[in-house]
């Protein structure tokens, strides 16, 4: 890891601190970089906007995204205090950054009271079999947005 590599994620790690003391949530801060450059930073709101989706990387990606005015944040690297939690993993993975940088791992974030490893343990399972039961209905009509949107032509693919 480069200085500069650790000094970003030093700041991500100020930003946890920071948030958690003004009230905003745990202790969670991201930021994101392209070109050595900050685009993109937010530490956990969950308590302060009251969404549990606040989380410090799903801001960060907003604001990344908002401000170069795009979808994907592909050029760009993430630096997190924490190994992300599966929410925002998947949020990681949509927004295709090259590369995520990590200080404390989910057992740090565990025994902090942190503890996402019911959620890696219920994604195997039967949607049925969940604890917050999932049921498939097939309604006429369901597939339509999805066919049209297969023969849209002027569709922005992600």
């Amino acid at each position: 890891m480069t200085e500069d590599q650790k000094s970003f994620l030093r700041k991500a790690i100020d930003l946890s601190l920071e948030g958690m003391h003004k009230g905003k949530g745990g202790p969670f801060g991201c930021i994101i970089v392209k070109d050595g450059k900050i685009v993109g930073s937010a530490s956990n709101h969950v308590i302060s906007n009251t969404d549990p989706t606040a989380h410090a990387e799903v801001e960060a990606i907003r604001d990344a995204c908002k401000n170069l005015n795009t979808f994907q944040l592909t050029g760009c690297e993430l630096y997190t205090s924490c190994e992300p939690c599966p929410m925002c993993l998947g949020a990681i993975y949509w927004a295709r950054p090259d590369r995520v940088f990590y200080a404390n791992t989910k057992e740090d974030a565990a025994d902090a009271g942190f503890d996402d490893q019911f959620i890696y343990e219920e994604l195997p399972l039967d949607p049925s079999q969940r604890q917050i039961p999932m049921v498939n209905h097939k309604i006429a009509g369901a597939k339509e947005a999805f066919e049209e949107w297969k023969l849209k032509e002027d569709k922005t693919p992600y």
